[in-house]
Order: C-alpha cells, then sequence, then structure tokens
C-alpha cells in the first residue's frame, strides 16, 4: 500500500484508537456502568486500539484490521444497544463514533486501491458502495435504538426488514401492480413515442421550432394536476398510472433525441454526403449511433421519473393494491415500518433498473470515450 493511503487513513488512525481508549471510563449507560465494566463494549474498545496499533506499525495491516475491527465493532454494538436503549451513556456513542471512523478508515483505503485487473477494479466498485450502505444502516440502528426514537417517526432498519420479510405477499402484489404493469407499460410507450417523434421531428424541419416549445411547457405540468386527469379519462386500475408514466417519460426522451442526432460532427455528414447517402443510410449508419449515448441518457433519467410518476398517481386514485396506494393507506393507520418496507422495495427496485439501462448502455456505446 503507498504511502498516498497512509497520508489519507492517518487523520483517522489519530482520533479512533485514543476515543476507544477514552470510551473504556466513560459511563456506557444512564445507570452509571462504565463501558470497561461490560465485557463485550470493552472487547469493542480493545479491538479498536489493537486495529490502530497495527495500522501504525505496518501499512499492509490498515485494510485486514480495520475491516475485522469495524464488523466486530458493529455487531457487538448492534447486539447491545437494546439494552441500554433511551439510557445510553457517552462511553456507548464515543465506541459508536471510533467504529464509524475505523468502517470509514477501510473505505477510505479501498478506494484508493487501484488494481491492473479489470475484474479487481469492478469488483471494489461493488464493495465501497455496498460498504458505505452497509454503515449507513448500521449508524441508522445504533442511533433509533441508542435514542429510543419512537417508531412512529423513524424505525429501525431492523424493524423495517422484519416487516418486510412477514409482508413479502403483500409487497410483491403491491411490486406487480405498479412496477410491472404500470412503470414498464408506462415506460416503454413513453419512450418509445418519444423517440419515433424524435425522428419525426428531424425530418421535418418546421416541428422542431413548433412542437418543441409544446414539448418543455408539458414537461414542466405538475404530476400532482396530471394524475387526478389521467383517472377521470382512463379509470382507476394501472392504464391511468401508465398514462401519467407516458406524460413524464415522453419528453425527456423527445428533446435528448433530437439533441442527439445533431450532435455528428459536420466532417463525417459531409464525408456521408459524398458518399451520396440518402437521410435514411445517413441517419442510420451516422446519426443514430451518434445520438447513442443521449438516447441512453433519457433511458436512464426515465427509469426513475417513471417509477416516482407511477407511485404518486396512485394517491389519487387506485383499486386496493400499489405501492402508492400502500404508502397513502398505511401512513393513515401510522404503520411507518410498512412504509418504509415499500419505499425500500421501490429504491431496490428502481435502482435494479437504471443498473440495468446502464448495462445495456456499455454494451451498446462500448466505443464511448467515457468508456475507455
Amino acid at each position: 500500500m503507498n504511502s498516498d493511503i497512509a497520508r489519507r487513513v492517518s487523520p483517522l488512525l489519530a482520533v479512533s484508537g485514543p476515543l476507544a481508549f477514552v470510551a473504556l471510563f466513560l459511563p456506557a449507560s444512564g445507570e452509571g456502568v462504565r463501558v470497561a465494566e461490560m465485557p463485550e463494549l470493552a472487547a469493542v474498545a480493545a479491538a479498536i486500539l489493537v486495529c490502530a496499533v497495527l495500522c501504525w506499525w505496518r501499512q499492509a495491516f490498515v485494510i485486514p484490521a480495520t475491516a475485522i475491527a469495524a464488523h466486530f465493532a458493529a455487531w457487538i454494538l448492534v447486539s447491545r444497544v437494546a439494552a441500554i436503549s433511551g439510557s445510553s451513556g457517552l462511553g456507548f456513542w464515543c465506541l459508536v463514533v471510533a467504529g464509524w471512523l475505523t468502517a470509514w478508515r477501510l473505505v477510505d483505503a479501498l478506494s484508493a486501491l487501484e488494481p491492473r485487473d479489470i475484474a479487481w477494479r469492478r469488483l471494489l466498485g461493488v464493495v465501497v458502495p455496498l460498504l458505505f450502505g452497509i454503515w449507513i444502516l448500521i449508524l441508522w440502528e445504533l442511533v433509533v435504538r441508542g435514542f429510543a426514537v419512537p417508531q412512529v417517526l423513524l424505525p429501525a432498519p431492523g424493524q423495517i426488514g422484519a416487516r418486510l420479510a412477514a409482508s413479502i405477499p403483500t409487497l410483491w402484489a403491491d411490486f406487480r401492480q405498479t412496477f410491472l404493469k404500470a412503470v414498464l407499460i408506462g415506460y416503454v410507450l413513453g419512450c418509445g413515442s418519444g423517440f419515433v417523434v424524435a425522428i419525426l421531428v428531424d425530418r421535418v424541419p418546421f416541428l422542431r421550432k413548433g412542437l418543441l416549445p409544446i414539448g418543455n411547457l408539458v414537461s414542466a405540468l405538475p404530476i400532482v394536476g396530471i394524475a387526478p386527469i389521467m383517472v377521470m379519462w382512463f379509470g382507476f386500475d394501472w392504464p391511468s398510472k401508465a398514462a401519467v408514466v407516458v406524460v413524464m417519460t415522453f419528453f425527456p426522451m423527445l428533446v435528448n433525441t433530437v439533441a442527439g442526432l445533431a450532435a455528428a460532427g459536420a466532417l463525417e455528414r459531409d464525408l456521408m454526403r459524398t458518399y451520396a447517402a440518402d437521410y435514411w443510410q445517413d441517419l442510420f449508419k451516422l446519426r443514430l449511433p451518434a445520438a447513442m449515448p443521449f438516447i441512453f441518457t433519457a433511458l436512464k433519467i426515465n427509469s426513475t421519473l417513471a417509477l416516482i410518476g407511477a407511485i404518486v398517481a396512485e394517491f389519487f386514485g387506485t383499486p386496493i393494491v400499489g405501492m402508492g396506494f400502500r404508502i397513502s393507506t398505511e401512513v393513515g393507520r401510522m404503520n411507518i415500518d410498512m412504509v418504509w418496507a415499500e419505499i425500500a422495495v421501490a429504491a431496490l427496485a428502481g435502482s435494479v433498473f437504471y443498473a440495468l439501462v446502464a448495462l445495456v448502455e456499455r454494451t451498446f456505446t462500448f466505443w464511448h470515450p467515457s468508456y475507455r
């Protein structure tokens, strides 16, 4: 490991070890019991201290030592926080901060690695954000349980996970209604029609001045105004939600495709004219390939807009199923853990959808300079 990594982690090393040492003499709970008198918490402090010493002693120990110490600390702290919920002391929170700094040190060291093997680079690209996300959940769990935050304000990740596991049939029915019907169908129709109209706008020049300003106007319409109208036109089932998704995804695709079709260079266009290429040859062999990055940008933007639009549209009328319906209903019942379970499913579905579009983009635009 190079000196740059050592410089980057040194400030964290200088804080986490002494903080864990100080925590030994501070109360772990409101009852006055010190951290040193609780074997599990004392073991956490000792692990962080040993980690700091090992990292100072030899740079090669930074990644393995921080990985072991940070996640050992997380395991013990999460398992012990329920016993001192609402009465956690300063020593406990010093250990939480020390464990977080140790995890930060681990992520920082991993992100500084530059392996030559592309497989290792891709693995690091997954591991670093995964660790970051896991530690956000760990801190969330510790803060909510340590301060005994009421569930109606913010449930802990453990409570959300338990609700999610217990409500899989309901969540699957909501996912199928919202995502597999409204989102996917509206996404395909909206993006497909936007692409076709963009080709028409490119072919008929006067439409560019007449249609694009209207498109910008419609794209600025608030979804809370469009959704009730679509429910009145198409009914309470998923077609009205798909119609909202079509409206939301049509114009980003239209604008980006028109911009992409104009992105081909003048030299390439002159070369096509010297080959006596007609409009369609010029379109398919030059301008559409040049527009691919713009088109996939619209597809990625729309992958998130479609899910947001469908969920919000379900607030204005839907059968007794769907993510938006479940969120609005469970909020009224104060079942906030179920609301967060729906949010987790929506976030996961949106992330996977975006990742699939990005994977297809990489397949078709591997030649673009951003992938070299």
